[in-house]
């Protein structure tokens, strides 16, 4: 178990460095505070979009 762990402990990097991209883009996208602020909250679940949109594209 102790070598489970380990060979996905990049995982949450890879998450986190996507979340930070993700919040660049969308707080850079706002027109205003409260935007910027949707744009943070859009950045906190962007792998939701993700699948969302995949999922979407392969129905069709």
């Amino acid at each position: 178990m102790k070598n489970d762990v380990q060979c996905h402990a990049s995982n949450g990097a890879l998450y986190f460095f996507g979340m930070i991209g993700a919040a660049v883009y969308y707080i850079s996208q706002a027109t205003g505070f409260w935007m910027g602020v949707v744009g943070f909250l859009k950045a906190c679940v962007w792998p939701a979009f993700l699948v969302f949109d995949t999922l979407k594209h392969f129905a069709m």
